[in-house]
């Protein structure tokens, strides 16, 4: 099972692509977003490259689970990923990923490695893989 995941953004949105089977997760490119919003053909080369079973989008929380402004754009950008495209959509919960992925990618080269694109994406894999961890628990 393919499964595309989005880390979402009112400016960029980080991808990644994953398998079920393996429970893990490879960052693809960001894609360039203007208030949330991609440029769809864009998304449709990602649907129809990889054929995703399932899309992922991370719905950012606060630390105390409730809803911000930017868990109404994530479940709108959800929405019309399954409006436009007919893929299955999951929200998976993605409370610290930004700032896990910062510390990693830090740790692995400095300032160079905390390019935006790069930890959208980054953060994409780690929700990703969530949410391959969460059908085992």
């Amino acid at each position: 099972m393919s499964v595309l995941s989005f880390d979402f953004g009112t400016k960029s949105i980080g991808v990644a692509v994953g398998q079920a089977i393996t429970g893990t997760a490879t960052p693809l490119t960001a894609l360039k977003a203007k208030e949330g919003i991609p440029d769809w053909l864009q998304v449709e080369k990602l649907i129809k490259e990889w054929q995703p079973t399932l899309c992922v989008v991370g719905l950012p929380l606060n630390m105390d689970g409730t809803e911000q402004p930017l868990t109404d754009l994530a479940r709108k950008f959800a929405n019309r990923l399954h409006g436009r495209f007919g893929v299955q959509i999951h929200l998976q919960d993605e409370r610290l990923t930004t700032t896990s992925v910062r510390e990693a990618l830090f740790e692995r080269g400095g300032f160079r490695e905390l390019q935006k694109g790069r930890v959208d994406s980054a953060a994409a894999c780690l929700i990703l893989e969530d949410y391959f961890a969460s059908l085992y628990e």
